[in-house]
């Protein structure tokens, strides 16, 4: 288990459907160590406070395995005329990680790096931006279906992370499931 990729972005308006939002989905890989704080990574900016962000959601961090999945449903969606790869912070995310899925992690769980300690506080909720960053409109209807969510981190010892370094899974209480909380939350009212 390792970080991938450390991405940070800030927020910028662009236009979805006709109508000026403000995202920083679509992060940009850093190199080198990146400080990490009780809000968030140095350098990240989060468009809209009420779902992102904040304390228990510091750090959204995302499984590399899913990226072929979003490659292919994606070339799909545009009808094979979209082959742009699914580069490092397009999902919006700030930690792309390899070994670390949805269905391995539980609420609680920590992740011990070499200089800091995030803990897992809850799934990633799709919105529209997610959509219209990847480019078709069933993109999060699909990431609902697949449970594909990633996971949003709290900062629990602050520090710096960065590209290549390993991470150690702690095991925090084992009473809710990332994904299976991702899943009823997802569930029509």
């Amino acid at each position: 288990m390792k970080v991938l990729h450390v991405c940070t972005g800030r927020a910028r308006k662009v236009t979805i459907q006709g109508r000026s939002v403000l995202t920083a989905i679509g992060k940009q890989p850093r190199s080198g160590p990146v400080a990490v704080q009780p809000l968030g990574l140095a350098g990240d900016e989060q468009a809209d406070l009420t779902v992102h962000g904040g304390l228990s959601k510091a750090v959204y961090a995302y499984p590399s395995e899913h990226l072929p999945f979003w490659q292919t449903v994606r070339a799909q969606a545009k009808a094979a005329l979209w082959d742009e790869p699914i580069t490092p912070g397009l999902m919006g995310e700030n930690l792309l990680l390899q070994g670390l899925r949805e269905q391995d992690l539980w609420i609680g769980d920590r992740l011990l790096l070499p200089d800091c300690v995030l803990v897992v506080s809850e799934p990633r909720r799709p919105c529209f931006k997610f959509a219209a960053v990847m480019g078709f409109a069933q993109a999060a209807q699909l990431m609902t279906q697949s449970g594909f969510c990633g996971a949003y981190l709290a900062v629990l010892v602050p520090g710096t992370v960065q590209a290549g370094e390993p991470i150690r899974l702690e095991a925090g209480p084992r009473d809710v499931n990332l994904r299976d909380l991702f899943r009823a939350r997802s569930k029509p009212g």
